[in-house]
């Protein structure tokens, strides 16, 4: 008889320490370190974004906001920054904005707009205007034809007021009546009075001695009848004094007009043609009118005995109505105004109204308190804002939406608990003219655009960040370039062509592709500047790719302490993963966790038991509720490959539970699909699997291998525990061949590669990860229905078939014992 043939296993492919060598090569003649590269001072791999704000900064159209997105360290703040000073601005045509009095409402300010440096100019004229007018007026109420004249008017009026006096004395005298005075309580009162044997005599007195006979009643009524006619003459005589004091007051007003009125109107005259424009002459026409309608202010201000000019408490107040608020000043301005507001909180962005206690002890506030924000100081410009910190400060959000809808800023106090409500003032609101670009992660975004209506009218720009570009010899040499300018700008040293190489192989191994290069520049900046700290420590004169790689090595160090402590965890055996030997229904999957700053793969064994029965694949994760919604989806797919593999000709009744071991946390991710369908079969056939090799892999229906994340923190988890445990030159990994050219592994792993002590395994189905990990072939689908003797398969299909023949027969024979059993019951029933 001649031997029977044993099944061909298949070739696998297994990777080469030349398939996974990603260091890059790229060396320009004439380029040996960092110093003969220009620096590189364009926006690296962001033509998109770049593209989508020059639109939205040059369209001046209502709503053309910008909003940024992209992941942390992608460089938009300063990309943004870079792309607003590198735009083609024509001349700004900016604008001065000043708050001053109003006249007519004290209550709500006005505003005053110049063109930009002309504020400024304003400013000074009022002031000077009122400084003069302070400075000069006193002088003029002192000087000698002053008071010539008003010592005329006042003299006039007093002889006049005396001769009236007089006359109404004559008749008192002439009536035998006397005019005294009177205390009534604090004060004195003049009372008519009668003379009585020369004597004034009160008619309570009079009364009196009536009484007593010792005064004629008829010479008291007839002195009543004289005092009641002397009474109305003297209130007469009173009102036409009180008529004269009025008159000498207008008189006196006239006189100071006459004299103040000339002086005060040719200087405001003078600020009107400087600045004719219409609501500035109008504001102008008020001042003037009030600073005439006013004049003892002046008196009020005059310098005391000893003093050059009155302190600022006495001078101040008189004359405050008439300052000007300069809140936005560009008269220094040359370039259009980029505004980067770092903490924007209500105060910082939209301004503030600063509430003070006067001499009265009352809290007030005026226009001269009314300060400016970075909005309005972005005016004819650009204001730049993270959308979180926005977001995150109280009342911010709700009146920028306004203030962009509107068009206008209102500047008030923000006073959320209504402490001060009764002090407030609401100033005129003010024109809006600057571009708003908000930074923020892509979730802020979605999540506005989803809840917020006004956010799709205000911003209409996106203007997302890509982390990554393509790898390329452009790329590349911009890489180079950036690097060069990093160390010119911040005084590191070089790096030779090996170190920015390095650098640029960093910038792959963060995408985790091959054919990728980060643009998260924060990262590598950091890298750069360590690996010259790395060099200075050896007092090297440039960084080279042994001080790169070591300030790899050290970052990792300074964030793996957890995967150090979960290692001792391996070594100490208490978690418990095999790495050399066979077990049936055992496998190693592989898991990353995730720690944010850092990531590392470890293994996870993972182990299937099936037996008799009718309740399919069952997930213990799932069942315990520590299995995600994507493992619970990977679970349900390889149970449809058993299905459809196996249950053709037969029914599938099996029951196979799936545990991840000493999981003790959620599990989530379909990764581990494949490795869960290799431990199912390999209890349901018999046949042991390598346990030096880990998997990782997900798979469809139809059982073709699909890629997965993480892969390399996964190889090199795996790694690290069989090289703790002695590399046995069986070990390695099996991964999704979709997967190759996302390699990109530590050095340490490569070299292990290449020296066959590690090795990586590249497949694109379950047949072939079978093949691999139990050494014998997966086998074929044969006409019949079969799959070819002495394979995975073959031996799977034999005790499914076996599962349910057994089944039915315990069916059977369950039935017939149920059917002796109601028969003996019967028959005995029918006996008695």
């Amino acid at each position: 008889m001649s031997a029977k043939k044993k099944p061909k296993l298949r070739k696998h492919r297994e990777l080469s320490a030349k398939d996974l060598d990603y260091r890059i090569t790229l060396k320009p003649s004439g380029m040996a370190t960092s110093d003969d590269v220009d620096p590189c001072c364009e926006i690296i791999g962001q033509k998109r974004a770049v593209e989508a704000i020059k639109l939205g900064l040059n369209v001046k159209s209502e709503g053309y906001n910008v909003f940024v997105t992209g992941l942390t360290g992608t460089g938009r703040t300063t990309t943004i920054q870079r792309l607003l000073e590198q735009l083609d601005h024509q001349k700004p045509d900016l604008v001065d904005i000043c708050y001053v009095a109003n006249f007519k409402n004290e209550d709500n300010p006005l505003v005053l707009s110049f063109k930009a440096g002309d504020g400024r100019r304003f400013k000074k004229d009022m002031a000077y205007l009122i400084g003069s007018a302070r400075k000069v007026v006193p002088k003029i109420f002192l000087s000698d034809d002053y008071k010539d004249r008003h010592s005329r008017i006042v003299r006039e009026f007093e002889n006049r007021q005396k001769e009236l006096i007089r006359g109404f004395e004559e008749k008192l005298t002439e009536a035998g009546f006397v005019m005294v005075q009177l205390q009534s309580g604090l004060t004195t009162r003049n009372e008519i009075q009668p003379l009585i044997d020369d004597e004034p005599s009160s008619f309570d007195r009079l009364e009196q001695l009536v009484k007593e006979g010792k005064f004629q009643l008829s010479r008291l009524d007839e002195l009543r009848r004289q005092w009641d006619s002397l009474r109305r003459e003297f209130d007469l005589t009173s009102v036409e004094s009180k008529k004269l004091s009025n008159k000498l007051e207008e008189e006196i007003e006239k006189l100071d007009y006459s004299v103040i009125a000339p002086l005060i109107t040719d200087k405001i005259n003078l600020i009107k043609k400087r600045f004719p424009d219409e609501k500035v002459v109008a504001y102008l026409d008020d001042v003037q009118e009030a600073l005439l309608s006013d004049l003892d202010r002046f008196r009020e201000a005059r310098p005391r005995r000893g003093e050059e000019e009155p302190p600022p408490f006495r001078k101040r107040e008189p004359f405050e109505e008439f300052s000007v608020n300069l809140i936005l000043d560009n008269a220094d301005t040359e370039n259009i105004p980029i505004v980067i507001e770092m903490s924007p909180s209500y105060k910082n962005l939209f301004g503030s109204l600063e509430r003070v206690v006067d001499r009265f002890g009352y809290w007030r506030t005026d226009f001269t308190r009314i300060f400016s924000g970075s909005l309005l100081r972005a005016s004819g410009g650009f204001l730049v804002m993270n959308a979180m910190d926005v977001l995150s400060e109280p009342g911010v959000w709700l009146h920028l939406k306004r203030a962009m809808r509107n068009g206008t800023i209102e500047i008030t106090g923000y006073d959320p608990f209504y402490m001060m409500a009764g002090s407030g003032i609401k100033p005129e609101s003010i024109p809006l003219d600057a571009k708003v670009v908000l930074i923020g992660e892509p979730n802020i975004y979605r999540l506005l655009w989803r809840m917020d209506e006004d956010f799709k009218k205000i911003f209409k720009i996106k203007a997302e960040f890509d982390s990554s570009m393509k790898y390329n010899r452009k790329n590349t040499l911009d890489y180079y370039g950036f690097i060069r300018r990093l160390v010119e700008t911040e005084q590191l040293l070089p790096f030779d062509i090996t170190g920015m190489q390095a650098v640029t192989e960093c910038g792959r191994r963060l995408t985790g592709q091959r054919d990728r290069l980060t643009t998260r520049f924060t990262v590598l900046s950091d890298i750069i500047r360590e690996s010259s700290f790395c060099a200075s420590q050896r007092k090297a004169s440039s960084a080279t790719r042994q001080d790169v790689y070591q300030a790899i090595k050290q970052r990792r160090f300074r964030v793996n302490l957890v995967e150090d402590k979960m290692q001792e965890l391996f070594d100490a055996n208490t978690i418990m993963v095999s790495t050399t030997g066979n077990a049936v229904g055992q496998i190693n999957g592989l898991s990353v966790y995730n720690l944010g700053e850092y990531s590392f793969g470890r293994p996870t064994r993972i182990t299937a038991s099936t037996a008799l029965g009718k309740a399919g694949v069952i997930n213990i994760e799932r069942e315990a509720d520590l299995s995600g919604p994507i493992h619970n989806k990977g679970v349900l797919i390889l149970s449809g490959y058993l299905r459809e593999l196996f249950a053709q000709d037969k029914p599938l009744v099996m029951s196979a539970s799936i545990s991840f071991e000493q999981s003790y946390g959620g599990v989530d991710g379909d990764s581990a699909s494949s490795t869960e369908i290799y431990a199912i079969l390999s209890s349901l056939s018999g046949i042991p699997i390598k346990q030096g090799i880990a998997v990782t892999g997900s798979v469809n229906q139809k059982g073709e291998i699909q890629p997965i994340g993480g892969v390399n923190e996964k190889i090199e988890g795996f790694f690290d525990v069989c090289r703790a445990r002695g590399l046995t030159s069986d070990q390695g990994v099996i991964i999704p061949h979709q997967n190759t050219k996302d390699l990109l592994l530590r050095p340490d792993v490569v070299e292990a590669v290449e020296q066959k002590s590690f090795h990586v395994w590249a497949i694109k189905s379950i047949d072939k990860g079978i093949e691999l990990l139990t050494g014998v072939p997966a086998g074929r689908h044969l006409a019949s229905g079969r799959f070819s003797k002495g394979s995975v398969k073959a031996a799977v299909d034999r005790r499914l078939s076996e599962m349910a023949i057994t089944l039915q027969n315990f069916g059977r024979e369950n039935n017939e014992g149920n059917n002796t059993q109601r028969q003996r019951t019967g028959t005995s029933a029918t006996k008695r």
